[in-house]
């Protein structure tokens, strides 16, 4: 063997050591959860006595156990959840258990190795290897979170896998992935988003979040609409189906109803009605311009917390 394949030998040898002994690390903290039917979730001894997972994986609020590294059952409690942004604490009795370490470096970058920790079962953990492919900021979710940055991944988030941190190539927690936040893309949470999110639920259980009860979607107007709207415009939002005991259908939005304006602002695509349901604005009313019948009305509906799931 030359020289120069026994130097490339060894740096490969040596980056695949350096991978392995991260994944050893991370994988301490990392615990599998068992509140679904049959694949376990993953997720990570995020505090002493804290866990962190995805919070689509936890079906049942009782009844919930994790499964420790050496294989040891703990029952775990349901401290509070956060469809939005995907996040469910539960609390355990921690005790032998190491929490994670997380980085320390500023924030990943676009381009930087990262390794998906997983364990949804008694045996041992597993891993996947990739990049960060993108960072996305801001980011406004579904279900009506804003999240401030998101990372989407260049690897495949397999099952088990949401709710498993996301870590460096020393094994430091940088994030915590999620295959529910976007069809068909793998994202992970940054640290700073998910502290905020467990310390409210830490607190209060949930984060307030308006909804208004309502399925929508854009939609042309005819020319003969548009010239009767203060500022003419093109594009509304029809509504396609109204929960009749949601904030919506008690205040008279109905099928068909076109949608223009909320809160005095113009609305052209469905995100542009999220900004009213912050979790500031649950409890306030907001007026609703739309088109019924092709003439104009005006509707006051007032925003409700959404349901935690």
């Amino acid at each position: 063997m030359s020289a120069s394949r026994r130097e490339r030998s060894s740096t490969l040898q040596a980056l695949s050591d350096d991978l392995a002994t991260a994944v050893e690390h991370a994988a301490a903290s990392v615990v599998a959860v068992n509140a679904r039917p049959r694949i376990a979730s993953s997720g990570v001894h995020w505090r002493p006595g804290v866990v962190v997972t995805a919070s689509h994986t936890v079906r049942r609020d009782d009844d919930v156990t994790v499964t420790l590294r050496d294989g040891r059952t703990r029952t775990a409690a349901l401290a509070g959840r956060d469809g939005a942004t995907d996040i469910a604490v539960l609390k355990i009795d921690g005790s032998g258990t190491p929490a994670a370490s997380f980085a320390e470096h500023g924030s990943p970058k676009v381009g930087h190795v990262v390794l998906q920790v997983g364990r949804t079962g008694a045996g041992g953990a597993s891993a996947t290897f990739g990049v960060i492919g993108a960072i996305l900021e801001p980011w406004r979710t579904w279900r009506g979170a804003e999240i401030a940055q998101l990372m989407q991944l260049d690897m495949t988030i397999h099952d088990g896998f949401s709710g498993s941190p996301l870590v460096d190539t020393q094994g430091n927690v940088v994030g915590l992935n999620t295959s529910a936040l976007a069809r068909g893309v793998a994202l992970a949470l940054p640290l700073s988003v998910v502290n905020r999110v467990v310390d409210a639920l830490l607190a209060k259980g949930r984060i307030a979040r308006g909804y208004l009860g309502v399925g929508l979607q854009a939609v042309d107007l005819p020319a003969a609409l548009t010239s009767k709207l203060d500022p003419p415009r093109s594009t509304g939002l029809i509504v396609l189906s109204v929960d009749a005991s949601g904030p919506g259908g008690r205040g008279g939005l109905q099928l068909g109803d076109v949608i223009v304006a909320v809160d005095r602002q113009p609305v052209t695509d469905v995100r542009d009605v999220l900004p009213v349901l912050a979790p500031e604005r649950v409890g306030s009313t907001v007026d609703v311009s739309l088109m019924r019948g092709g003439a104009p009305q005006t509707v006051s509906v007032s925003i409700a917390e959404r349901p935690a799931r």
